[in-house]
């Protein structure tokens, strides 16, 4: 009997899909490992000369690094590459950070307008709400790796002998700058570029290696508070943080050596279901900051407040009598957070009709 062979099954489907909505496949293209072994499937399934990637550009809030590797990827593996602009984040992020909803307007809303029709390719697999949806076509969009793992789509990377090229500060999920301003963004020129400039300071020094390497930028609206995380860390980030101080619209700069205490004001909405805080947590915040972090939570009386705040920091005096109780937690939720859908990339817009 033959061993199924999920690579094949996968551009089987995608040639099945073909013939139903066209061949002519836009790729919405972030360069992680998702989107790549989305492109090159659709590749293989019906030609490069069909498929378009197209990478979305949040002028100061992308990192320099980004447009570069999607750009190196495009040309060494021959594929057709458009870069589009969108600044509609900050209009979005007025009312706190929404990574869900930059995703859903912002990136995917900018890939299917640009389309026309086309049908958009993304990397969403089992880990992402859509997969645990079960769809494969919703909205203009297909999921190609839908039913997939992270361990199944590493090893059909592998099996295309392609090697990802990162950003560097995260060793698992890169974004944008902006999901590292932990507050609303009501002064783009204030906010919004504190954010922008001591992120991209940071990598500049520590371009690789990193399992973390951010700055979080935390505070009341008038004051930013930059909190630098890099793991594994190295001492020579003290003096990095002497250049980010100097930054004039950074006001304060905490180098996350120790534990933190953050204090967060949330949504009603947020603040009293206890799933949207435990997510917001350990799978937001958790996996970003390089020292061990423990939340107050506050319910905010802001009606312009859509997610949540970060409002203030310190340090987490009594972590060590502590942190058995943290350690234990950390591992059980570790296994509770897979279960949890974590970020939707479905918009409701424009519906592809399959070709007769």
């Amino acid at each position: 009997m033959k061993k199924f062979n999920v690579k094949e099954a996968i551009i089987n489907d995608i040639i099945n899909v073909s013939t139903q909505y066209g061949e002519n496949f836009v790729v919405a293209f972030s360069g992680g490992m998702d989107s790549t072994v989305a492109a090159l499937l659709c590749a293989e399934a019906v030609g490069k000369e069909n498929v378009e990637l197209v990478h979305v550009v949040y002028g100061p809030y992308s990192y320099e690094n980004s447009i570069k590797i999607v750009s190196e990827f495009a040309q060494k593996h021959g594929f057709k590459l458009t870069l589009l602009t969108n600044l509609g984040q900050e209009k979005i992020w007025k009312y706190g950070p929404s990574c869900n909803m930059c995703t859903r307007e912002i990136k995917m809303g900018t890939v299917l307008e640009y389309a026309k029709g086309r049908i958009v390719v993304t990397g969403s697999n089992s880990s992402d709400t859509w997969g645990k949806t079960g769809l494969r076509v919703f909205n203009g969009m297909y999921a190609p790796l839908g039913d997939l793992g992270k361990d199944e789509i590493r090893k059909i990377l592998d099996d295309f002998g392609v090697k990802i090229k990162r950003i560097g500060e995260h060793a698992l999920r890169e974004g944008c700058k902006l999901k590292h301003l932990l507050k609303p963004m009501t002064n783009p020129s204030y906010h919004g570029q504190a954010t922008a400039i001591a992120n991209e300071i940071l990598l500049k020094h520590f371009p690789d290696g990193n399992e973390i390497a951010n700055v979080k930028i935390v505070g009341p609206l008038s004051k930013n508070i930059a909190i630098v995380n890099l793991k594994p860390f190295r001492m020579e980030v003290y003096e990095v943080a002497k250049e980010i101080e100097e930054i004039s619209v950074i006001d304060e700069v905490i180098v996350a050596d120790k534990p933190l205490v953050l204090t967060i004001v949330a949504n009603p909405s947020i603040y009293r279901v206890e799933e949207s805080k435990f997510w917001i947590v350990e799978g937001k915040l958790k996996p970003e900051f390089a020292v061990p972090i423990k939340v107050e939570w506050h319910e905010s009386k802001n009606n312009k407040l859509r997610t949540f705040h970060v409002v203030e920091v310190r340090e987490w005096t009594t972590y060590e009598t502590e942190k058995d109780e943290y350690l234990e937690n950390l591992k059980k939720n570790s296994d509770i957070i897979s279960k949890i859908s974590c970020s939707c990339s479905m918009p409701s817009v424009t519906q592809v009709t399959p070709t007769k």
